[in-house]
């Protein structure tokens, strides 16, 4: 297991919040890809990953913007968990470099398609810097859909309801006849719409975007 400590204490915990996981089989048990869920609480990063963390016994490196190292708390956290910072000014270059590497390495990476959490619980337009990496790296994509966690924990709050949530996983998604065609807009959006609608289907969400 990446991180022993973490593997042992954080996923009974959450685990309190899950009352149901649909799809476990659908997670790769060999070679990178990228899990990637819809994003409704803070809760999702935790609750993902001690999912992953159980079944897989390795974590996922999420990307993560840059400013969310710059505290001593958060960055002990995201160094813990193996996050990726992307300066966004810079445009991500970067990150996209280093997780291209860890895909390599058989690492699984964690993106937020719609880039940052909902503020009302419906689905947001999905960016395409996962799809970028997929073409990139040449590595399939689980769609996830979180079902409950907005009202576990949704942006503004700090203290978690005990709600529970579902969790259901959706087959991985193989883009090949795309591969190299990470810097073709029409590409990259037609399969981040692909990967979006997918999510919707799992969260039981409409996604009202091409």
């Amino acid at each position: 297991m990446d991180y022993p400590i973490l593997g042992r204490v954080i996923p009974p915990i959450a685990y309190l919040w899950v009352r149901k996981i649909n799809g476990l089989e659908n997670i790769p048990l060999g070679g990178g890809f990228i899990i990637s869920p819809n994003h409704s609480s803070y809760a999702d990063h935790l609750i993902l990953s001690s999912i992953v963390i159980r079944n897989t016994h390795k974590k996922i490196c999420y990307l993560a913007k840059k400013e969310h190292f710059e505290t001593t708390f958060q960055r002990m956290w995201h160094e813990a968990t193996g996050a990726i910072p992307i300066d966004r000014q810079a445009g991500g270059k970067q990150a996209l470099e280093t997780a291209v590497k860890y895909l390599k390495q058989g690492k699984i990476i964690g993106i937020y398609p719609e880039g940052t959490r909902t503020l009302d619980g419906r689905l947001q337009r999905g960016k395409t810097g996962a799809a970028r990496l997929a073409l990139a790296a040449k590595v399939p994509i689980v769609p996830v859909g979180l079902i409950g966690t907005f009202e576990i924990l949704p942006k503004g709050k700090t203290i978690p309801k005990f709600k529970r949530t579902i969790v259901n996983i959706g087959k991985p998604i193989h883009f090949d006849k795309y591969y190299g065609k990470e810097n073709d807009k029409k590409t990259i959006r037609l399969v981040t719409t692909k990967v979006m609608k997918e999510i919707a289907k799992l969260c039981k969400k409409r996604y009202e975007f091409d």
